[in-house]
């Protein structure tokens, strides 16, 4: 599970782990107790729960990294190991 950034004490890895948003580019963001996958495409939750502050913060992080975040996902689905995004 390859974590890709940090900043403000949320985790961001980028891997597969089921069979239902394989198709979708998406990350895996942890705070504290939370953990949500989010779209690369929107930045909308598909699955868990993050509290708003944190969530807004990896929305922006994603909006101005979306560009590698592709990239990465492109990577990780091919096999590769995702390159590390600079945090927010």
């Amino acid at each position: 599970m390859p974590i890709i950034s940090m900043f403000y004490g949320i985790i961001i890895r980028l891997y597969l782990i089921d069979n239902r948003q394989h198709n979708l580019p998406h990350i895996h963001a942890k705070y504290a107790e939370f953990e949500a996958s989010i779209s690369i495409e929107d930045g909308e939750i598909l699955a868990g729960k993050l509290p708003r502050k944190q969530l807004r913060l990896v929305q922006a992080w994603i909006e101005l990294h979306y560009d590698e975040l592709l990239a990465d996902w492109e990577l990780i689905i091919s096999g590769e190991q995702p390159y590390k995004i600079v945090p927010l």
